[in-house]
């Protein structure tokens, strides 16, 4: 550039361009391949390489304001300024050029003055329809020469000026334009994307737009109301009294439902909604947005808050908007003075408008929803009822679903919690309340959050009365005392009468928190006959080995890692490990796990566990021989008194001692 300094040069090159260090003013751009589609890259966009999910190719061009030299690397050379009228033509926007000839603007960007035009491209007035196009031909003077003045700002605006959510006066009576300045490097100007930005003149700046633009003067409630499409919705936010919000001053997004969209939802259900205040509110606030979102900004996923407080994925793919993944955006960016619309062909339900059926029928508990229903049991999860479901996930019924009968319809009742519950409120220990008339207890670990002998594998999915806690099994509510359970399983009987034989009845009835690993008669019967009878006779013995296989706290199979330890009552750890999807203690493997109890739970075990000072090949409880420990000492000192004469007189009283208790050795 002629007569301006370095500094300054640096200051006009587009924020856009990538400038490619080893070629000087040489600026990428990528090109979505299969369309005419270019984005001139900034450094945030530059390493994803593909727009709306297809891919891209790298081009590069000379920067703004820059060009070639034959014979030298990259656009060495400057351009010299034009004004307003020659620069549209150099920057890919000859029609607009030729339309401010035709409208008589010509004189006014060829004068002087510092304005902004935001200039759409010749594809952008190509694809124009066609009686869009001859409305403003027609009338050159009136209706061409007011939309380009539109287009126009009184002054010099480069894109460090285009900040989020604010707007410029345009020189069309004043009317604004909105600018949005998007994390992802986006600008767009009344939801058009520049496309090249920051073309200097000698009496402004220049940036090209994909789109002619047009006067917004309708609020967001002003574009429901007059939208045929939208009559139903229209319905909605009157009995939900959202107008005020949709007519107030922000920037808002609202993705708005067509009335093909409510008809696709069930009568029932839809019904239910809309005479329901609350879930009636919370479904059209999942609709809305909390900033503008146009669609040119969107070039790959990304997650968006509601004003209900959920989220939504708003992403792309090809020249098609997605919401949640689905392709159902009809009608994008219909411009709003307080943000923007998009037409919707589906209804997003949130879970807070849902029951709890819905919940689980659309989710990995589906086969429990159906489970519930051959029970008898759905006007629990469809009626206004406020319960927690504890759903088994659709895994559990792999092989099937089992008879429903008087006893399993009892089970599934105690998988319904009185109350809504969430479950970052729940505590270790807390006890939970079913319609079947259980108390089940809460069990908190360091990885998992258990009831009873199920455990929650997802997030909890709130709706409108009830909540859905997924579980990874069937529940199984505890029954009696750890001696009540015992001595109802016919595989315990001999340690029954062990437990009894040692005098710990009463210890495994009183109320507590035990982990029993309860070797059943098959470990007994493996026992060396005499070591058994050995052990059955000896009161003291038999407690203590009893002793090591209980624990003081509870320990579901859930909250088994690569390595749990735990305490015995004899005062020894147990090692607790899953191995191959095996629960082993002591390396043993577990037969079977998680049965419950009312002061514990069980584990069945086929083998007899033994402490280490009562293992036989390191027992540590016969009396110690007087000589031999002797002998040891008088050993080791032996060899220290070899090196140290000094200790010669010692080594002497010792073996004068182990002979004494030897008798004469």
């Amino acid at each position: 550039m002629l007569g301006v300094s370095t500094e300054r040069r640096e200051a006009y090159r587009t924020p856009f361009c990538f400038v490619v260090t080893c070629s000087p003013n040489v600026c990428a751009v990528q090109k979505l391949i299969g369309t005419n589609r270019k984005y001139f890259t900034n450094c945030k966009q530059w390493y994803q390489r593909k727009i709306c999910g297809k891919s891209t190719v790298i081009s590069y061009e000379c920067c703004p304001g820059y060009e070639k030299v034959p014979g030298e690397k990259g656009c060495p050379a400057a351009l010299p300024l034009s004004n307003i009228y020659e620069t549209l033509g150099v920057v890919g926007s000859a029609t607009t050029q030729l339309y401010s000839d035709r409208s008589n603007l010509r004189p006014e960007i060829e004068g002087p003055g510092s304005f902004t035009i935001f200039a759409p491209s010749n594809e952008a007035w190509a694809s124009l329809p066609a009686e869009t196009l001859d409305s403003l031909v027609s009338n050159v003077n009136i209706e061409l020469l007011n939309a380009l003045r539109y287009h126009m700002v009184n002054k010099r605006v480069l894109t460090d000026d285009l900040k989020h959510g604010t707007t410029l006066n345009s020189m069309y009576q004043d009317l604004p334009i909105q600018i949005h300045h998007y994390p992802n490097g986006i600008v767009t100007v009344n939801c058009a994307r520049l496309l090249k930005a920051d073309h200097h003149a000698t009496n402004g700046v220049v940036h090209v737009i994909d789109k002619v633009i047009s006067t917004t003067t309708n609020s967001i409630q002003q574009v429901i109301e007059t939208e045929e499409s939208l009559e139903t919705l229209r319905a909605a936010v009157a009995a939900s009294d959202l107008n005020s919000l949709l007519e107030s001053e922000g920037q808002y997004t609202l993705l708005a439902p067509t009335n093909e969209a409510f008809e696709k939802i069930p009568r029932e259900t839809l019904n239910r909604i809309l005479g329901d205040p609350e879930a009636l509110r919370d479904l059209l606030n999942h609709h809305i947005l909390k900033s503008a979102m146009c669609a040119e900004a969107i070039i790959a996923g990304l997650t968006m808050e509601t004003l209900e407080g959920t989220t939504l994925d708003v992403g792309c793919s090809g020249e098609e908007l997605t919401l949640n993944g689905k392709a159902i955006i009809a009608n994008k960016d219909v411009l709003a003075t307080n943000g923007v619309v998009h037409f919707v062909n589906e209804l997003l339900i949130p879970d807070s408008a849902k029951t709890l059926f819905e919940l689980a029928q659309e989710s990995e508990v589906s086969k429990s929803t159906d489970f519930f229903r051959q029970a008898g049991l759905s006007s629990h999860l469809t009626g206004s009822e406020q319960v927690t479901l504890l759903a088994p996930v659709n895994d559990v019924f792999k092989d099937g679903l089992p008879v429903v009968d008087s006893n399993m319809k009892n089970l599934l009742l105690n998988h319904i919690v009185r109350d809504q519950l969430s479950s970052k409120y729940l505590y270790h220990g807390q006890k939970l309340q079913t319609l079947g008339d259980k108390e089940l207890r809460v069990f908190v670990y360091r990885n998992n959050l258990c009831i009873e002998n199920a455990c929650i594998a997802a997030h909890d999915k709130r709706g409108r009365f009830g909540t859905l806690f997924i579980m990874d099994k069937m529940l199984t509510p505890p029954s009696g005392s750890v001696m009540d359970v015992l001595k109802a399983d016919h595989r315990f009987s001999t340690l029954v009468a062990a437990i009894q034989s040692a005098g710990l009845t009463e210890n495994l009835n009183r109320p507590g928190t035990f982990t029993v690993f309860a070797p059943t008669n098959e470990a007994f019967r493996a026992m060396p006959q005499g070591e058994l009878n050995k052990l059955m006779g000896n009161a003291k013995e038999l407690a203590n080995i009893l002793k090591f296989h209980v624990a003081d706290e509870i320990l579901v199979s859930g909250a088994v890692g690569a390595l749990v330890r735990l305490k015995s009552m004899q005062g020894d750890k147990l090692e607790v490990s899953m191995k191959n999807n095996v629960i082993h203690i002591n390396k043993e493997p577990v037969a079977e796990s998680d049965i419950m109890a009312t002061n514990g739970v069980i584990y069945a075990v086929n083998s007899v566990l033994q402490p280490q000072a009562s293992r036989p090949q390191e027992r540590g409880d016969e009396p110690a021989d007087p000589a031999l420990e002797i002998f040891k000492q008088a050993s080791a000192l032996s060899k220290v008194s070899q090196r140290n004469p000094r200790l010669a007189p010692v080594y002497s009283r010792l073996l004068a001692r182990m002979k004494e208790n030897s008798g004469g050795f």
